[in-house]
């Protein structure tokens, strides 16, 4: 690879996986889901009403860890209180099959599966958007159709709806 073949790369924009982070929590600013945004910690645990806590991964995860049992050693990107239950999910986007949307997708899996040590009510998903919800025979569709059918793995788009229904 040249000098040429090298500047391009490092300039070309990020995945549109890699980008979904930061989009999904500029989203839940934005009041998507019709409750309080909340930064504290002291706030979501005394907060009586529906509120969603939206700060970085590593905040989230220490907010997790100490609160809720979360045993991950991997931040989170959506925690929210409704009905006095907590809501704990990664959100990924997956934009095609095989090796590192794999991995992204078991890092949500993982997160949705992950027992929590602890004597409040906690409801873990998986927020997941994009090919995975196409008929075929990839590992994601089979198994959001078969292994996992009965868990809550869902589209952002229905996030609002499935924390008003809890």
């Amino acid at each position: 690879m040249g000098l040429d073949d090298i500047l391009y790369e490092i300039t070309q924009p990020k995945e549109t996986n890699r980008q979904i982070g930061p989009l999904f929590k500029s989203w839940i600013d934005g009041r998507a889901l019709g409750c309080k945004i909340t930064t504290s910690h002291e706030e979501i645990l005394n907060s009586n009403d529906n509120i969603v806590l939206n700060t970085s991964d590593k905040n989230m995860k220490d907010f997790a860890r100490k609160y809720l049992g979360y045993q991950r050693d991997k931040g989170l990107d959506f925690i929210a209180k409704f009905n006095g239950k907590y809501v704990i999910g990664e959100a990924k986007f997956l934009t095609d099959y095989g090796g590192h949307q794999n991995s992204q997708f078991n890092d949500a899996i993982n997160t949705m599966t992950s027992k929590f040590l602890t004597d409040k009510e906690v409801i873990p998903i998986a927020i997941l958007d994009g090919v995975l919800y196409l008929k075929n025979d990839c590992k994601m569709y089979r198994e959001i159709t078969t292994k996992y059918a009965e868990d809550n793995i869902l589209s952002a788009l229905l996030l609002r709806e499935f924390l008003y229904s809890l």
